[in-house]
């Protein structure tokens, strides 16, 4: 009996531990179900939203495209597409490699969303922007805006003003019911393709591309003017102008008096010195392309001057960019650089300078050139090796007619100078 007795307590505590086990791994089965972190993104259209220095919240929306390791993001702003290949999951972190400007997201995914920082690396230190991103969200300011009180479309007559300096711009926008499309076109360039929405009598643009976050705000006080306007810390106000303009821009930057030539030496990707003297621009038209891989307008620029060149290099063009990138140093700037080569197969050589894109710098670079004032700037050379033409800024797509204006003014200067003996 007491041997029965206590086999009998073995079975019954053999069945309780089973018991125990069982519970224990559906416990851990059920938590291991409740944190797997999907393998992948879910597909289709978001909304991103950067928190900005000011507090303020700019938003824009990106596709998520293909499968697993494969993924890629298309960011849109207006009319333009900007693809993202570079996309990696890692357990429940998210890292996204913006192609240009040297950018990138730090995420982590959370109740489906991705949450996490935008990263800027600048040349001392990295700038960085809180962000969250949320799936199956198409709008980009407002779910549903409130009717539109005025119509913004057209030209405008705007005035920023930053520490007390005013400058004059040219708005350019489409309206469409509540959606707003363009641009602002300065002295140095344009503000590229911003999107955004008119809520009642309130206006909203914004842009993101990895290189700037831009954001405006104004109030609409009626289809002809535009009041308490904010662009970062900046403000700014506008009236409708159909004949608003800028100055002409090869009006800007010129040569010291004295000088009729452009002289320099710098190394290319591959470290081999270039200059004006060798063999590949005497007795050709020459483009001098002053850029920067951090700088949207040149990219939008180099977009151009690929095809240019593929026109007209076979007629006598050559191109050769000069690269004033954030760093001095030249390693980090090759990387960049080769980025952007590969990005849009530039055919032409891009020089490192070693110096930075601090204007001060670029005049140090080029003791000839007066008044340098933006990146991109563009130097025509004419076949004898003399500079014909400085022109400054770059009016991309996003300007619409200026852009058409702009090529075809480029291309008949190109023209005269190649007819020229």
């Amino acid at each position: 009996m007491p041997c029965l007795i206590k086999n009998t307590n073995l079975v019954g505590y053999f069945i309780f531990m089973r018991n125990r086990l069982f519970l224990l791994l559906i416990g851990i089965i059920t938590i291991s179900a409740c944190h797997t972190t999907p393998t992948e993104l879910q597909t289709g259209i978001w909304r991103g939203v950067l928190t900005m220095k000011t507090g303020d919240e700019l938003p824009f929306n990106f596709e998520v495209k293909g499968k697993g390791p494969k993924q890629q993001l298309t960011i849109f702003n207006g009319a333009e597409e900007f693809p993202v290949d570079d996309v990696r999951l890692v357990d429940d972190s998210v890292f996204i490699k913006m192609p240009l400007f040297d950018s990138e997201f730090k995420l982590k995914q959370a109740d489906g969303k991705l949450v996490g920082k935008w990263v800027k690396h600048l040349a001392q230190k990295d700038s960085e922007l809180d962000f969250v991103a949320t799936p199956g969200q198409d709008w980009r300011f407002f779910e549903k805006p409130e009717t539109a009180k005025a119509n913004v479309g057209g030209r405008w007559s705007a005035v920023f003003t930053s520490d007390g300096v005013r400058d004059t711009t040219v708005g350019e926008f489409k309206q469409d019911g509540n959606k707003v499309t363009g641009t602002f076109l300065t002295t140095t360039g344009d503000y590229r393709f911003l999107e955004g929405t008119i809520n009642g009598d309130k206006l909203y643009l914004s842009c993101f591309e990895g290189g700037h976050a831009f954001l405006f705000s104004a109030d609409v006080k009626d289809s002809v003017t535009l009041v308490n306007g904010k662009f970062g810390t900046d403000t700014w106000e506008a009236v409708k102008k159909s004949d608003a303009k800028l100055p002409d821009a090869y009006s800007l930057t010129a040569l010291k008096p004295g000088f009729k030539k452009l002289d320099f030496t710098f190394k290319d990707i591959d470290g081999k010195p270039v200059s004006l003297t060798d063999d590949r621009f005497k007795g050709k038209v020459v483009i001098v392309q002053f850029m920067g891989s951090w700088c949207p307008n040149c990219m939008d620029e180099t977009a151009y001057l690929v095809n240019y060149y593929k026109k007209y290099q076979p007629k006598g063009v050559e191109i050769v960019g000069l690269a004033y990138e954030r760093t001095t140093d030249f390693e980090r700037s090759k990387k960049t650089l080769t980025q952007l080569k590969d990005r849009f197969d530039i055919p032409y050589p891009l020089l490192i300078t070693g110096f930075t894109n601090d204007k001060k710098e670029t005049a140090k670079s080029l003791p000839m050139l007066a008044n340098f004032l933006a990146f991109p700037t563009t130097i025509i050379i004419d076949k004898k090796g003399d500079v014909r033409k400085i022109h400054t800024g770059f009016s991309g797509p996003g300007t619409g007619e200026h852009y058409v204006e702009f090529v075809n003014e480029f291309e008949k200067l190109t023209d005269d100078l190649l007819a020229e003996k």
